[in-house]
């Protein structure tokens, strides 16, 4: 009997430029009660990781010109990979991704949403509203939440934005729409690259990625290439560092260095990185890189058959394209918020951080279907990704299914978890959620510390 095809992993992976008869290789073993949301977001995490897991499975059938392996994804092993920051942890001991100033709050005329988890943008957020960084948490809370109470929450978004700091208005849903993902081929490719043929281990077995992304959707994509065989490696500007629970959780499967760009003999190290790299994942607004000649244009020129991937939070058109943005903040700017507000008309929130951990797995899977493309052509490709897009996707593109009924698989979280020894400690973490026929089941080893390794390839 013909299976019918999950109309948002054909939807998303037709988004992708894959074959739309794959789509029917991937099945899903249901899961009550994951993700619970008024938004079909069990649906948005499942297709993100199915069709990660199909692009896997294209890829190393390409290499070694055997058929295509079937895909099963696992519900509960999606649900506990998307709250693999809270389920985190490290001798033992949880942490919460969001610092006390990082919450809706109400206003003169609504609400707005802030994230002040950086002590950089904790410090441009009390300053832009004259609030002296004094004081114990909690006096600092009461100040803020005073401060917000009389000013209008479109004043205080622009005013905090303007002094570099993170607030946005809590709005309802409109009627923009973003492209979910965006693949431009580069000019030429008889000359790009190509990975060498035949039975390799792994579908990126011998890829070099370069990865210059923070916060969880551009480490999830870039985690997810190191537990399919790339050789990642992150690299940072030495200074804000990052906060080690976040890279503990979202550094496996990678290396991580530290280089200062504005320093000739660092970016000489860096150009020699991109000499040999496959890929390089850019997660920074993009006048922070243009400034160094790394435009994607630049780069794709420089480098023939290079994948240039970008990802940002608000999309590539309009006016807050060059806006730093988080997850939290483009759940309230987009209407999720709204959608998802309480009884009591309290903005609400997904049940995970699922625009970023879908961005991730859409991100890793149009990189490895720009590889499996490269195979053919030798050409380079420019991808764009963005949260806008993801919301988009989840609010306009995804239909409602009823909830499925049955037991739970598994014995909830727990059975999708492991333990290792690390640098930081003793790391209990959720495995990746990927899986086709005869892939991984769990990275090679732990995460390293935060830019400790040294800047060159395996």
């Amino acid at each position: 009997m013909e299976q019918d095809v999950d109309a948002a992993t054909a939807h998303a992976w037709s988004a992708l430029g894959g074959a739309p008869e794959s789509a029917g290789l991937v099945t899903y073993v249901p899961a009550p009660g994951v993700l619970p949301s008024r938004l079909p977001v069990r649906q948005l995490a499942r297709a993100s990781v199915g069709v990660c897991s199909l692009a896997a499975a294209e890829l190393v059938a390409r290499r070694s010109g055997s058929r295509m392996p079937g895909v099963r994804v696992r519900e509960a092993a999606v649900g506990a990979a998307f709250v693999s920051e809270r389920l985190l942890r490290i001798d033992g001991r949880a942490w919460s991704p969001f610092a006390p100033l990082s919450s809706f709050w109400p206003t003169a005329d609504g609400w707005v949403r802030t994230h002040a988890n950086y002590p950089h943008h904790r410090a441009r957020l009390l300053s832009a509203l004259g609030i002296p960084d004094e004081g114990d948490d909690d006096a600092l809370v009461e100040r803020l939440a005073g401060e917000l109470r009389a000013r209008p929450a479109r004043w205080v978004q622009e005013t905090v934005y303007a002094a570099g700091g993170l607030a946005v208005a809590v709005a309802e849903p409109g009627t923009d729409r973003w492209p979910l993902i965006e693949n431009r081929r580069a000019a030429g490719g008889a000359a790009g690259r190509r990975l060498r043929q035949g039975d390799a281990p792994l579908p990126a077995h011998g890829v070099r990625v370069l990865d210059l992304t923070r916060v969880i959707a551009g480490p999830v994509a870039t985690r997810t290439l190191g537990l399919l065989g790339a050789d990642v490696l992150r690299v940072d500007p030495p200074l804000p560092p990052e906060e080690p629970k976040a890279h503990a959780d979202t550094g496996f499967g990678k290396r991580s260095t530290r280089l200062d760009l504005g320093l000739p003999a660092e970016l000489a190290v860096f150009e020699g990185l991109l000499d040999s790299a496959d890929v390089v994942v850019l997660g920074y607004r993009a006048d922070s890189l243009d400034r160094y000649g790394l435009t994607p244009d630049s780069l794709l020129a420089r480098h023939p058959g290079l994948i240039v991937a970008q990802l940002d939070a608000w999309g590539w058109t309009g006016s807050w394209r060059e806006r730093r943005g988080f997850d939290s903040l483009v759940q309230a700017a987009k209407g999720i918020a709204h959608v998802e507000r309480g009884a009591d008309g309290r903005p609400g929130v997904l049940p995970a951080q699922a625009l970023d951990h879908s961005t991730g797995y859409l991100l890793a899977a149009a990189i490895l279907r720009a590889l499996t493309e490269r195979q053919s052509d030798g050409a380079g490709r420019h991808l764009r990704l963005s949260l806008a897009g993801t919301a988009s996707w989840l609010m306009r593109d995804i239909a409602p299914e009823p909830e499925v009924a049955g037991a739970a698989d598994g014995d909830g979280a727990e059975a999708w978890m492991a333990e290792t020894p690390s640098p930081y400690g003793l790391l209990s973490y959720v495995l990746p959620p990927v899986n086709y026929e005869g892939g991984p089941v769990d990275w090679t080893g732990p995460p390293s510390l935060w830019g400790t390794d040294p800047a060159r390839w395996l």
